[in-house]
């Protein structure tokens, strides 16, 4: 199976739960070429790993990180971020 067989609807910004548990999710997350998942917080600590494509993750306004395959972040408590693809990205957010 490939995590782009998970994403069938034409939308700019996809999301599927791969599993959940009580101690923490995994999501898988899809994101079309020059589209943008908007500023948000996260309430716990994660972990973004880039499994294909590039994108952007910027931190507020002072922090910007290109992932490319096989790059990760992670993303602290309550700080805003937010995500553009450069090319059609598939990342795996660990919460």
């Amino acid at each position: 199976m490939n995590l782009t067989n998970l994403h069938t609807e034409n939308k700019p910004v996809q999301t599927n739960m791969l599993f959940s548990t009580t101690e923490g999710k995994v999501i898988s997350l899809q994101i079309a070429s020059g589209e943008h998942l908007k500023e948000h917080l996260s309430k716990v600590p994660a972990l973004l790993v880039c499994v294909s494509g590039n994108a952007i993750y910027k931190e507020g306004n002072d922090k910007t990180i290109e992932l490319k395959s096989g790059d990760f972040v992670n993303i602290k408590a309550n700080v805003k971020h937010s995500l553009d693809a450069i090319s059609e990205s598939n990342l795996l957010l660990i919460k």
